[in-house]
C-alpha cells in the first residue's frame, strides 16, 4: 500500500534536484519571508515542479508545502502530501550540502510514506509503513538501514543554525553519556539517527513545521527508532497548526531521552 506514491515521491524528488543544483551553482538571491526565514529561487521552483509531479498522478491529494499558502480544505482530506522543497535553506545559502528535500504522505494523519532526498550529494533515504527504512545512493541498490542499540558514548546530532540554550545545557548535564557532538543541517541529522550514526538529535524550540520532520520522521520510526514529542507522544499530522510547538527529539532508543 502506498508502494506507487512512494516510487512517484522519489521521482519528483529526482528532476527538482536537477533545477536545484542548477541554481545552486548558478548563484541566486535571498529573500526573507514574514517569519524571518530565508526563502530562495530554488525553494520556489522545486516547490512548483514537486506538486506539479505529484498533483498530476493523484489529483485528489490535498498539499502542504512550505512555499505554498495553506489550504486548509486539505483537513477533510485523508490524503495529504507534505512538502519542505528546500530544508535547510540557511544551509543551502552557506553552501554546505547539509540541505534536503522533504516530501511525506500523510494518511488519516500519519504519515505512511516519506523521502529525504540530499540533492547535494546525490544520496537518500526513504520509508513506507510497515516495510522497513532505506538509505540509496543514486545508481546503486538501496540499503536496508537500522538505528544501533547504543546506551552510552553517545553521539549527539545538533543543527548548524539553530541550537538553542536548552540543547546546550543537556549537553553539559549529560557530558558523561554524549560523548561526541556534530553539527548537521535539516532532516540529515535524523536520518544519521536512522542510519545508526548517531543516537540523540532534540529540538526543543518552536520553529519547525509539519514538513519539515514528517519525512525524516518515518525514516527514523521505520528504522526502530523514536521521532516523537519530548513527552514521547506521537506527532500527529495535517493539524490546524502546522507548528511542532513543543519541538520534538530523535533517538535510538527511548532510554536515551535526558530530558528532565
Amino acid at each position: 500500500m502506498f508502494k506507487k506514491e512512494l516510487e512517484k515521491m522519489i521521482e519528483a524528488c529526482q528532476k527538482a534536484k536537477v533545477e536545484i543544483m542548477k541554481i545552486y551553482n548558478q548563484g541566486f538571491d535571498v529573500e526573507i519571508k514574514d517569519d524571518d526565514s530565508p526563502v530562495t529561487l530554488a525553494d520556489k521552483t522545486a516547490d512548483k515542479m514537486i506538486k506539479e509531479i505529484l498533483q498530476k498522478e493523484f489529483p485528489s491529494y490535498a498539499f502542504l508545502t512550505e512555499e505554498s499558502e495553506d489550504d486548509l480544505s486539505r483537513r477533510s482530506n485523508d490524503y495529504l502530501f507534505v512538502v519542505d522543497p528546500v530544508d535547510g535553506t540557511k544551509d543551502f545559502v552557506a553552501k554546505d550540502d547539509m540541505f534536503t528535500t522533504n516530501v511525506a504522505l500523510v494518511y488519516k494523519e500519519e504519515v505512511v510514506a516519506g523521502v529525504v532526498y540530499v540533492p547535494a550529494r546525490d544520496e537518500y533515504y526513504f520509508a513506507l509503513k510497515g516495510q522497513g527504512a532505506y538509505y540509496c545512493k543514486e545508481g546503486q541498490e538501496p540499503i536496508k538501514i537500522h538505528v544501533n542499540d547504543k546506551l552510552d558514548n553517545l553521539t549527539m546530532l545538533i543543527s548548524v543554525f539553530h541550537t538553542t540554550e536548552k540543547e546546550r545545557i543537556i549537553i553539559e548535564d549529560h557530558k558523561d553519556k554524549i560523548t561526541t557532538v556534530e553539527k548537521y543541517g535539516s532532516a540529515i541529522k535524523a536520518c544519521r539517527i536512522a542510519q545508526g550514526l548517531a543516537e540523540v538529535s532534540f529540538r526543543l524550540g518552536s520553529g519547525t513545521k509539519e514538513w519539515d520532520t514528517a519525512a525524516s520522521q518515518i525514516v527514523v520510526l521505520e528504522a526502530g527508532g523514536v521521532f516523537a514529542k519530548p513527552d514521547l507522544t506521537p506527532i500527529t499530522y495535517n493539524r490546524v497548526d502546522v507548528y511542532n510547538r513543543e519541538g520534538f527529539v530523535v533517538l535510538n532508543r527511548k532510554e536515551n531521552l535526558l530530558i528532565k
